[in-house]
């Protein structure tokens, strides 16, 4: 970005679907904030159709084409029957090669958020909408799934209308 955006100390580590797009959390923290952390770790989560997966195969790391940005990309694989336990994956990514190796104290996790809200958009009937919403619902918190500390982490939400 021209001017540079001013970087504040620590690591944010933002839950992303995928490398493709940049995840909502980080987004919003820049919009908002006008800030990004000195560095990134962007942690994509994988289930994998197998029960285990072995801690060889478990991570892999991407540096998106950019040196020295300080940002990174790591896809973490899970068999079904593994526990996604992100901060049992620091080691691994520790080990691996990234750009500043990972201190658990000054780690942020950032979870994005989205909310679905009943609305007038046309193209689906309103029960339907209904259903949608009433089923999107019912998930899990990401934070207890993927067992990360509840005072290092931060949950940007947004907001959709059907």
């Amino acid at each position: 970005m021209k001017p540079p955006l001013p970087r504040v100390p620590g690591t944010a580590v933002f839950l992303n679907r995928g490398k493709d797009t940049a995840p909502l959390a980080m987004r919003a923290n820049v919009e908002h904030n006008h800030v990004l952390h000195k560095y990134v770790l962007i942690l994509t989560v994988e289930t994998k159709p197998a029960p285990h997966i072995p801690a060889a195969e478990r991570i892999a790391v991407d540096d998106l084409g950019y040196k020295d940005d300080r940002i990174t990309h790591v896809t973490a694989r899970f068999g079904y029957m593994d526990p996604q336990n992100i901060p049992a994956l620091l080691p691994l990514i520790r080990e691996a090669d990234i750009e500043k190796p990972l201190e658990s104290g000054e780690l942020s996790y950032f979870l994005s958020r989205i909310e679905i809200i009943l609305g007038d958009t046309p193209g689906m009937s309103r029960w339907r909408k209904r259903l949608f919403i009433a089923t999107s619902q019912i998930t899990a918190d990401a934070a207890e799934v993927f067992q990360l500390p509840h005072e290092q982490t931060l949950i940007v939400g947004s907001r959709i209308e059907l």
